[in-house]
Order: structure tokens, then C-alpha cells, then sequence
């Protein structure tokens, strides 16, 4: 990683925070912009657990973008910490995002979030690729009656919008300095993005019950060996990780796998850590 350069003084920059519901499209709209992956997606709440930083840099300004965990109404120690690792990420930023989903109605989990953003936050309706154009106006029908500065429809799957929004943020940056070097796109250390990407390919295949249940934490880095642990909450949580013959812990091997340097070796452990997302201890330990 380089050093952080001298801009020139009328370099503008700042952060930007991406909030809203589980599944808005937060994680794939910030890949999107940044034209790689820094983030892990899925179909499944609760996938994003941390906040994840993608840094958007050109010779003119640095957009550092916040992405976070979707609110949502918590039911166990790791639900909780989601919400405040999202709520923290509305203080000491230059702009909010209140992403809306195009494709589900505007509810009350959308207007409990609304309450707490500032007023010249800025409303992007994500998904507007899948959804019917009737589904795009109503959403920015329904969100127009809040004090946003701007409401920008975008697919993070095309990229349709997506142009036009970042310009918006650019102009409504502030003059500031580089917080992190050109050519750095995330700052998120190495062996956590594996542990995601391990995560993110199992949640691919779990069942309805096991999105939660699902944690990762590499527990050795010896470069090209990595030992990735998984943890379920029960037994028969563990042998539907594993799969028949390990069916699922060898696709989720070969994909990851697959996204790494060439020659990485991840060997992959799944381990019974009974109710851990009820327990705000293993929730810390976890870096959640």
C-alpha cells in the first residue's frame, strides 16, 4: 500500500453512509460504484454484519462509503449489535443514503429509520432494474413527502443511476484531505474479507433457519494456508453446513478459492457454539 499523497486545495472529500432495511440493496449498489467487490451479498438478512468502508478516489475527490448492517427489529444479542454498528454510522459522516427497495413496499421499517437521518440525506431507490416502473414512481412517491435533499433511482446490478448519484455526492462534498491512499478500495483486513467470503458462500446454500446461525472467523494465516472456522449454533446445523459427503463445504472451498491469488489452500472447520448469537460475549468475539 502506497502513501497517502498531497491533494491539491481545492480536493473535496468525506464519508458517506449507506443505511436502510436487510436486503435493500446497500452492499450491491457500494460494489457497483466502486467497480469491485468490498462487500458480500446475498439473498439472506443479516448479511452484512460490519462496517464495511469502500474508498472511491480520482484526482479530484475521495468519497470513503460506509456500508452497514439493515436495521431491523433485533431478536437476539447479534440482532442488537447490527443495529447499533448501523446507528453509529449516522454520527460524524458528510452524508446519508437512505436506501429504499424498489421492489418491497414502503413499511414501518423504512419510516422508523426515516426518523433518525438528517434532513439533507439523500434517498436512492435501489433495484429499479427488477422492479415495475409503477413500483419505482410509488416509492418515490411515498418517500417524496420526506425532507431528503435529492431521490435517485439506480440499479446496483447495471449501474443504471448509479453515474448520477455519485456526481450528486461529489458536489455536495466538503474541501477536506485524502483519508487513505489512491489506490486503496477497502480497508477491510484481509483474513476477515475471507471469513465473508466463506460465509457469503454458505449462505447461498442454508436454509431458512441458518442465516443467523452462521458465523466465520479465520483462525490461522500462513500464506498460502488458510484455516477458516465455521460456527452453528446445534449439531443439525452442522451437518447441513457440511452436506452430504461435504458437499457444501467443498463448493464453498472451490469458490472462495476461486476469488483469492492464485495458489491459496483453505481448509475449512465447522464447529457447535451453542446459541452464540444470543450471547453478547461471542458476539464481540466475533467482531460483530
Amino acid at each position: 500500500m502506497s502513501e497517502i499523497s498531497v491533494p491539491p486545495d481545492d480536493f473535496r472529500s468525506g464519508f458517506v453512509t449507506l443505511v436502510g432495511r436487510p436486503n435493500a440493496g446497500k452492499s450491491t449498489l457500494l460494489n457497483k460504484i466502486l467497480g469491485q467487490k468490498v462487500s458480500i451479498v446475498s439473498d439472506k438478512p443479516q448479511t452484512t454484519r460490519t462496517q464495511v468502508r469502500g474508498v472511491l478516489t480520482s484526482d479530484t475527490h475521495q468519497i470513503v462509503f460506509v456500508d452497514t448492517p439493515g436495521i431491523h427489529k433485533p431478536r437476539s444479542a447479534l440482532g442488537t449489535s447490527l443495529n447499533a454498528t448501523a446507528a453509529d454510522a449516522l454520527s460524524d459522516v458528510d452524508i446519508v443514503c437512505f436506501v429504499v427497495d424498489a421492489t418491497a413496499p414502503y413499511g414501518r421499517g423504512d419510516a422508523f429509520i426515516a426518523e433518525s437521518l438528517p434532513k439533507d440525506a439523500i434517498g436512492v431507490v435501489t433495484k429499479a432494474d427488477i422492479a415495475k416502473p409503477e413500483q419505482v414512481l410509488e416509492q418515490l412517491r411515498v418517500t417524496s413527502q420526506l425532507e431528503a435533499d435529492a431521490w435517485f433511482p439506480v440499479s446496483g446490478r447495471t449501474g443504471d443511476g448509479v453515474e448520477a448519484l455519485v456526481e450528486h455526492l461529489r458536489a455536495r462534498l466538503p474541501l477536506g484531505p485524502k483519508f487513505y491512499p489512491d489506490d486503496m478500495v477497502t480497508d477491510v483486513p484481509d483474513p476477515f474479507w475471507v471469513a465473508e467470503l466463506v460465509r457469503e458462500q454458505l449462505l447461498a446454500v442454508a436454509r431458512q433457519e441458518l442465516p443467523h446461525s452462521i458465523a466465520t472467523r479465520v483462525t490461522e494465516w500462513e500464506w498460502p494456508r488458510i484455516r477458516c472456522e465455521i460456527l452453528v449454533e446445534r449439531e443439525s446445523q452442522k451437518a447441513m453446513v457440511i452436506g452430504k459427503g461435504g458437499e457444501n463445504l467443498k463448493k464453498a472451498g472451490t469458490a472462495v478459492r476461486r476469488q483469492l491469488p492464485d495458489g491459496a489452500f483453505v481448509e475449512l472447520f465447522v464447529k457447535v457454539e451453542k446459541n452464540w448469537q444470543r450471547r453478547p460475549e461471542s458476539v464481540a468475539e466475533l467482531g460483530y
